[in-house]
């Protein structure tokens, strides 16, 4: 498929994501998020929807998340955007080369990514970050349908377990299965039919606070997944042509 066929269907697919609906409690939540608001974020209209993926339609790299944050993605709309987490991972994905700048802040920032997509495990930010068992098995048919239109994907990169678990879920609904099933570990990487699953812890502000993951573990991580995907290892931020 070309990529202006996968542009196509990219889009298509998330217009279903932003109308779904599928979870009650997911639903009911969100829509109380956007409400209820937070004093520092009054003044903005919350998304309050589900947040579909974003990114290069040509991506050999792909980063999983768990689900958007509540006064994050939840708030503008994409996925890792306008949070702490989000701060630090778009900060190395720059670093990396995988983006035209440092931050994502909003929908209209003039954020491009080059050879990366962006997604989750679940579309809409769960109460306490944790959704049930059920609630993540009605998302994953989104997952697997993005990984199926990434025609060029290679690398899957994991942030934390249940995103790593997740996409592993996803792989093996389109008949990709990793056997044994491997263990999460960041650094780890395993192979899942055609891909490379790496591991990588998630970059919460817990995490992030404690040291558990720092910038140049994720430096590192990022790194090695252009490695992996066979694309060039920058330096400087600036993408490979």
């Amino acid at each position: 498929m070309r990529a202006a066929g996968r542009a196509v269907d990219l889009a298509e697919l998330n217009s279903r994501i932003v109308d779904c609906r599928k979870c009650l409690r997911l639903v009911a939540w969100r829509e109380e998020v956007a409400r209820v608001k937070v004093a520092r974020f009054a003044e903005w209209e919350y998304w309050g929807r589900p947040v579909p993926g974003f990114g290069d339609p040509n991506a050999r790299v792909l980063i999983v998340g768990l689900a958007p944050a509540a006064h994050g993605g939840n708030r503008t709309g994409r996925i890792f955007t306008g949070d702490r987490s989000g701060d630090f991972l778009f900060a190395s994905l720059y670093r990396a080369g995988f983006t035209n700048q440092p931050t994502s802040v909003h929908r209209g920032d003039g954020l491009r990514l080059h050879d990366l997509y962006v997604g989750a495990v679940n579309r809409c930010c769960p109460p306490g970050n944790r959704p049930t068992p059920q609630e993540r098995d009605n998302c994953l048919p989104y997952l697997a349908r993005e990984i199926e239109l990434l025609g060029r994907l290679r690398v899957a990169v994991g942030l934390g377990s249940f995103a790593w678990d997740g996409f592993l879920r996803a792989a093996l609904a389109l008949g990709h299965r990793a056997v044994p099933w491997p263990r999460f570990g960041h650094g780890v990487a395993a192979e899942v039919g055609p891909y490379l699953l790496l591991g990588c812890f998630h970059p919460s502000q817990q995490n992030t606070f404690t040291g558990k993951l720092t910038a140049n573990m994720l430096d590192d991580a990022l790194r090695q997944a252009r490695e992996l995907a066979g694309l060039d290892v920058m330096a400087s931020g600036t993408p490979d042509a």
